[in-house]
């Protein structure tokens, strides 16, 4: 094994105290440690984050899958695609943070990318750090902030690529999934760049489909990631929603056959399908 290898799978060494309630800005977080020296982060009681030694091995399915689109958009040797706006740096933004998973398997995916994730809760946000030895800024900024907030505040064109991972409890808070929202998520994203968003919709709501009514409502393409459960409103499960001004790449559904999950980008008639059934939320 190399050296780099055995660093990039070493087990967290700093740690908060496990399988207690740990006293954060908004509530309470709790550390498990799982048999491989993974941790599961709860914050109130909800699953947060699970974080891997190796940064590249996710153990949420929906955060692969968003991984895979992200490789897709900014890897310039797939597809014959151009890195997004020519940059030596690819900016990525991400509403919520948790354990920030993602973006530390994007840091090292990307060693040269920079990103900025926005964690409402400033206790959590200082702990995680040092709990799973995240990169520093520039590489990885985390700044505290209300997520509609930060994303109002940013210029336009300013990001690559727009994560969108917030939750109260176990829905996204409803001033996030609305037409003004995905408006900004455009606006702050230079041209051809991609907004990725985790949906978690019960059965029988129907917010797979207003959430892709409403974006859209705003961008050009919108594709879809899911089981075909989820995609059918059998059963509830995390999805992930894709939105550009440019086509989405096209190798995401290719690389998705590899992952343990039968998961599938929705076809184009089914993304129709959603739109045509689902209501574009807080429009006036």
């Amino acid at each position: 094994m190399s050296r780099r290898e055995r660093v990039r799978h070493a087990p967290f060494e700093h740690l908060g105290p496990l399988d207690t309630a740990i006293p954060i800005s908004t509530g309470i977080a709790r550390l498990t440690l799982e048999n491989d020296g993974s941790v599961l982060l709860d914050v109130n009681g909800v699953p947060s984050s699970h974080l891997h030694p190796d940064p590249e091995h996710l153990v949420f399915e929906y955060m692969r899958w968003m991984l895979i689109a992200i490789d897709q958009h900014l890897d310039p040797g797939r597809d014959g695609r151009a890195e997004p706006g020519g940059a030596a740096s690819p900016q990525l933004a991400h509403l919520g943070g948790g354990g920030c998973s993602l973006p530390r398997a994007i840091a090292m995916r990307h060693p040269r990318s920079k990103q900025i994730v926005v964690e409402l809760d400033e206790l959590l946000a200082n702990q995680v750090r040092d709990w799973f030895d995240l990169p520093r800024s520039p590489q990885l900024r985390l700044r505290i902030d209300d997520a509609v907030d930060a994303l109002t505040a940013w210029r336009d064109d300013r990001f690559d690529v727009l994560v969108r991972d917030v939750f109260s409890g176990a829905m996204t808070p409803e001033s996030l999934i609305t037409v003004q929202t995905a408006q900004h998520a455009a606006r702050v994203l230079r041209d051809g760049g991609l907004y990725l968003a985790n949906c978690a919709a019960p059965p029988g709501t129907g917010l797979m489909a207003d959430e892709v009514a409403t974006l859209s409502a705003v961008f050009p393409h919108v594709g879809v990631i899911a089981e075909p459960a989820h995609l059918s409103g059998k059963r509830r499960g995390n999805c992930v929603l894709l939105a550009s001004n440019r086509p989405l790449p096209e190798g995401i559904d290719r690389d998705l056959r590899s992952d343990a999950v039968s998961v599938r980008l929705a076809q184009p008639s089914q993304v129709q399908a959603l739109t045509r059934a689902g209501r574009v939320l807080g429009q006036a």
